[in-house]
């Protein structure tokens, strides 16, 4: 299915690992000018070379750091222009109220929360200026499906949901849209490693990470090119009756939930 997004230029971050890779490379494949963020430059200047000699398509790279609203402002700046922007960066730390301090919370919510504000309360108005634009926010089934272990990540991601919730029935009024990808377990190096420590803590061995998965209602874990295929989709215009919307990939475990309440 051709998308038609050849010559749209994107932002993303978190762009050289795990769900943000993989977005860029499904974008790189549809003719998308790139603008790729993350904290290392040795990694990013790795990532644009492999698109650009695969796809042949421009790759613009933006070493910052996601919670330091200097460095969003300097990022949004430079791209404010771009037609897709991709909210992906940011770390939320696991563990129950008591487990983590004040600090460690803050600095996760700087990076996701706050960082996912910044940026858009950058970049939207230019969009709304041109009228046309997407902003697509990857966030979390976590928004929905409360987790006493992961209570800074659900909390954070309930938060962005309602952001995407509320900027997307405005944006529409301007030819914008705004939308939210929420991923359940989604196979990458960060998932495997929590995978890895559940084995641990449940059988006392950490290759048995695979057994951790039959929990899950559809037996395994999502993958990255899953996402990515769907914010592909988002940002074209096959879905220019979508905003304001939060769709989850998550396997069934939303349902699943629900279900046993």
């Amino acid at each position: 299915m051709d998308l038609k997004l050849e010559g749209r230029t994107v932002l993303i971050t978190g762009a050289t690992r795990g769900i943000g890779r993989a977005i860029a490379e499904v974008m790189a494949a549809e003719g998308c000018e790139l603008h790729i963020s993350a904290r290392r430059l040795d990694s990013l200047t790795v990532v644009a070379k492999e698109l650009h000699d695969k796809y042949g398509v421009k790759v613009n790279v933006h070493a910052h750091e996601m919670n330091n609203p200097q460095e969003v402002e300097k990022l949004g700046q430079k791209c404010r222009d771009v037609d897709v922007l991709v909210n992906n960066a940011g770390d939320i730390p696991t563990g129950r109220l008591t487990d983590i301090d004040s600090m460690a919370w803050r600095r996760g919510w700087e990076s996701k929360v706050f960082g996912y504000i910044d940026l858009t309360r950058i970049i939207l108005p230019q969009m709304y200026q041109r009228r046309s634009g997407n902003v697509i926010n990857i966030v979390g089934v976590a928004a929905e499906v409360p987790n006493p272990a992961y209570i800074a990540g659900c909390m954070g991601n309930a938060a962005l949901n309602m952001f995407t919730h509320v900027l997307g029935g405005e944006a529409v009024e301007y030819g914008v849209r705004v939308n939210a990808v929420n991923p359940g377990p989604t196979m990458s190096d960060r998932h495997k490693s929590h995978l890895i420590e559940r084995a641990v803590q449940r059988f006392g061995d950490p290759e048995r990470w695979p057994d951790i998965m039959k929990d899950y209602p559809s037996g395994r874990s999502g993958t990255v090119e899953e996402v990515a295929s769907m914010v592909a989709f988002l940002a074209s215009d096959l879905a220019s009756n979508i905003s304001g919307a939060s769709i989850r990939i998550d396997g069934g475990i939303w349902a699943a939930g629900r279900k046993k309440r």
